[in-house]
């Protein structure tokens, strides 16, 4: 505003009265601009920004991606599109022995572990054990904000449909040649009937640490090796208590198993027949992106399928409940393949104290400054100062968001998907909005790579807040 006032000042004086009425209406229009913002929090600068940037990306071609021997890529492989393109993994041993794939981001210096959990599910599962693993969930969040070097974290669940290949393997693996017909005929009808309509649901947690020491020195990939390699058993130890089940690291194969058939999920049923055949894939990193993509405007095309992604933009109110999700990550008859990425930013305890104490005063100053505030510049007082209370009791702060990325198989299933998760969305008591423009990047930060927005933007993320 003073900016404003300041120019307008300038301009009298360089052009007379006509200059400043210029000068005037357009610093008001973009005041208008910034003012004026839709039920996402979207300022009308903020949308028409995003138009301008899509326009230019569709102009030069940069939302079409061809990969391969006969792509545009000038070194022929399938390498990943996008903010993943320069990503390199490599796969290192931990304390325990165990295999875990290490992602190395060279833009960013950004380093990424993957781990494997097993939920246990609520189901059958008394309220106190589920108090018992939400507390310490919540407990895990703010040990991250003491963890040093740590960037970012994310948990991904995704539910699939199940190709069934698994059971028919177990099944042939372990039924005896003399046992009774009946039972050998149950077992096979049992194989052929019991994949039709299940699902397959995974979780992943990504943790994404920063490739610099405390002297701001650039970490090589075998230095940070070493030193995951020590804290890792720590890490996946501290998960089983959440009820994530037995955590583990995600081995090289594994993650290359997994980025291939989210962008071709036809591969999923070869990968499984493979692997019922003893016969694992032994893919590389630069051979699991898609052959061709494109990005719209509202949907993201990628080999076999179809996606559309989108953005938490308001967190539910009020009080959430530990089952508030379950829907939202449950599968879906009319989805194909869903995941729902929870992306966390640990904060470390200075910035966290400097944090609460601001959305206090914030929060007091709305409700001081007239006679009659309103119930929600009440609730938002209160809660700031409940927040601030617990903040000084040695609780974590930790910045969240969520991405929601459905796939389909056919654009005629779009439809039905987009008011699938329309409706799931409010049963969770989320309002999502869909990445208009960049649903190529929220597709890939949907999945369990640690990829940081916020490294990624030109627009510094705190002049974008501020805005």
């Amino acid at each position: 505003m003073m900016g404003g006032l300041l120019m307008t000042i300038f301009a009298m004086m360089a052009g007379g009265f006509l200059g400043a009425i210029i000068t005037l209406l357009a610093v008001g229009f973009v005041l208008l601009m910034l003012m004026t913002k839709d039920k996402h929090g979207l300022s009308a600068l903020q949308r028409l920004s995003t138009i301008i940037g899509w326009q230019r990306a569709k102009m030069a071609k940069h939302n079409i991606y061809r990969s391969g021997p006969l792509g545009r890529t000038a070194w022929g492989k399938f390498q990943l599109p996008g903010l993943a393109a320069a990503s390199q993994l490599s796969e290192f041993q931990d304390s325990y022995g165990r295999p875990f794939a290490l992602l190395f981001y060279p833009s960013t210096r950004h380093f990424t572990v993957v781990i494997n959990a097993e939920p246990d599910g609520a189901s059958l599962v008394d309220e106190e054990q589920i108090d018992v693993w939400v507390a310490h969930w919540g407990q895990w969040l703010a040990s991250l904000g003491h963890e040093p070097g740590i960037v970012a974290a994310s948990v991904t669940v995704e539910s699939a449909p199940d190709t069934g290949i698994r059971l028919r393997r177990e099944v042939n693996h372990n039924i005896q040649p003399g046992s009774p017909a009946i039972a050998q005929a149950m077992l096979a009808e049992v194989v052929q009937s019991y994949p039709e309509g299940s699902a397959l649901v995974s979780a992943r947690v990504a943790l994404t640490f920063k490739g610099t020491d405390r002297n701001g020195k650039r970490r090589k990939e075998e230095d940070m090796g070493r030193e995951l390699a020590s804290r890792l058993p720590a890490l996946t130890q501290s998960l089983n208590a959440t009820g994530a089940g037995a955590a583990r690291p995600v081995t090289a194969q594994e993650l290359c198993e997994a980025v291939r058939i989210a962008y071709d999920p036809a591969a999923a049923v070869l990968i499984d027949e493979a692997r019922g055949q003893g016969m694992a894939p032994e893919l590389q990193w630069t051979d699991v992106g898609p052959a061709g993509a494109q990005a719209f405007w509202d949907k993201y095309r990628h080999d076999s399928a179809w996606s559309v992604t989108w953005q938490m933009s308001q967190a539910p109110r009020g009080e959430v409940f530990s089952s508030v999700l379950s829907q939202l990550v449950a599968p879906h008859a009319d989805i194909d393949r869903k995941r729902v990425t929870l992306l966390y930013r640990p904060l470390d305890a200075a910035t966290a104290a400097r944090m609460v104490e601001a959305d206090k005063r914030n929060a007091s100053f709305r409700a001081t400054t007239t006679n009659r505030p309103s119930a929600r510049t009440m609730a938002e007082a209160r809660a700031a100062d409940r927040t601030a209370q617990e903040e000084a009791r040695g609780a974590g702060l930790v910045n969240f968001g969520m991405i929601v990325t459905g796939t389909v198989m056919t654009a005629e299933q779009i439809p039905d998907m987009i008011a699938a998760i329309d409706n799931l969305g409010a049963t969770a008591r989320v309002l999502l909005r869909p990445a208009y423009g960049s649903q190529d990047s929220a597709f890939v930060a949907a999945l369990p790579l640690g990829v940081v927005l916020q490294s990624h933007l030109s627009v510094p993320a705190g002049l974008r807040e501020a805005l």
